[in-house]
């Protein structure tokens, strides 16, 4: 889990803001300022911002970078087994295996609930046929295991 420390000082820097701003407002109260509640508005967004930058700092991950791998689109994902991604016409073979480990390390897991516990990515190619039509072909394909994060290249 990496922090961005940008957003947790930030983060730091709001949370103390805002304890300022709600001493700020109980003296209001106190003393019956006439922008009381304009100050609670103001101590509460401040609480919220200082509460999000937290969350994201700490929850943040930084996406994988693999030598050789070229950023694919993805062009299709059901949201639980299978990812597919569009390799361009110019992609090197050298670059198949690579990319689509790539793609399969930065797939999120969260939220997808495969029966066997595994994501099929695969990068694939439409070629054109001499009949006029178009056939998808499979360039490469990786595992994900939902459970352990292991990334297994099969051959095909």
């Amino acid at each position: 889990m990496a922090t961005d420390p940008i957003l947790f000082v930030a983060g730091q820097w709001l949370g103390a803001a805002s304890g300022v701003l709600a001493l700020a407002t109980g003296a209001g109260f106190i003393a019956r300022w006439g922008v009381r509640f304009r100050l609670v508005g103001v101590t509460s967004f401040t609480a919220l911002l200082a509460i999000s930058c937290l969350a994201f700092a700490v929850s943040y991950t930084p996406r994988v970078t693999i030598e050789g791998a070229v950023s694919v689109p993805v062009v299709f994902d059901n949201g639980s087994d299978l990812v597919v991604a569009a390799a361009p016409d110019d992609l090197p073979q050298s670059a198949f295996a690579p990319t689509v480990q790539q793609l399969a390390e930065n797939i999120r897991t969260n939220g997808r609930n495969a029966a066997n516990g595994l994501v099929r990515v695969r990068l694939r190619r439409v070629e054109a046929q001499q009949s006029g039509g178009s056939k998808p072909v499979v360039l490469a394909e990786a595992t994900r295991s939902l459970a352990t994060g292991a990334v297994t290249l099969n051959q095909g």
